[in-house]
């Protein structure tokens, strides 16, 4: 499968079987996240796959609630989302059988790791996250080469102390994400629906000279 075929048909996977993977496939997908990028190649991701199913439990336990309030949110308005209704359908569905996907990979950062260059601009930080989710995509993207399905949330992090409390995560270690890997119950999609490149892409001049593909 070539790497524009994996990009464009890599959709968040909500409905997984019951097969496990094998310690060798999430060893291979895992290993991806070497090659991305990281400030001073400082590489501050740490995993923890989470197979034990009282854990999992305890963390949809944790999971739902949040997803509770963002979806009243997002039924009152509060929260946009873009896209067609079911995908809500479909995330509620994915929140409520969260513990029964095969592995639940809490993503980890040594903060001390990264180094952030807009904390003193008045906005919220963002540059920290270029030591982290690059790799992370990487991950992705090495799953859906081996046909597993991902899904990548962040939505625990709003609950960090309790699931560094469950997982025995250190002091110096923050969470950044967690992402469900498993076998797809679903075909993954011919084609992902995204904005245009014109949309979004420009030379020399924010919202001018739109770049076309």
């Amino acid at each position: 499968m070539e790497l524009s075929e994996i990009m464009r048909t890599n959709g968040t996977c909500r409905f997984y079987k019951p097969n496990p993977v094998s310690d060798e496939i999430l060893a291979q997908v895992l290993d991806a996240s070497r090659w991305g990028p990281s400030g001073g190649n400082r590489q501050p991701l740490r995993f923890i796959a989470v197979r034990d199913q009282k854990k999992k439990k305890a963390l949809k336990d944790l999971y739902l609630p949040i997803w509770n309030s963002y979806l009243e949110g997002v039924n009152s308005g509060e929260n946009r989302v873009g896209g067609r209704s079911k995908i809500i359908e479909d995330a509620d569905h994915f929140a409520n059988h969260l513990h029964e996907i095969p592995i639940l990979l809490v993503v980890c950062a040594r903060l001390a790791d990264v180094h952030p260059t807009d904390v003193n601009l008045d906005r919220l930080s963002v540059v920290g996250g270029a030591s982290i989710y690059p790799a992370l995509q990487n991950v992705l993207l090495a799953a859906r080469a081996r046909e597993l399905g991902t899904a990548l949330t962040t939505l625990l992090c709003v609950v960090e102390p309790q699931v560094k409390d469950l997982l025995g995560i250190p002091e110096d270690v923050s969470t950044a994400a967690m992402v469900t890997i498993g076998w797809p119950a679903n075909p993954f999609p011919k084609k992902l629906t995204r904005r245009p490149l014109t949309e979004f892409a420009f030379t020399d001049h924010y919202n001018e000279g739109a770049i076309s593909s």
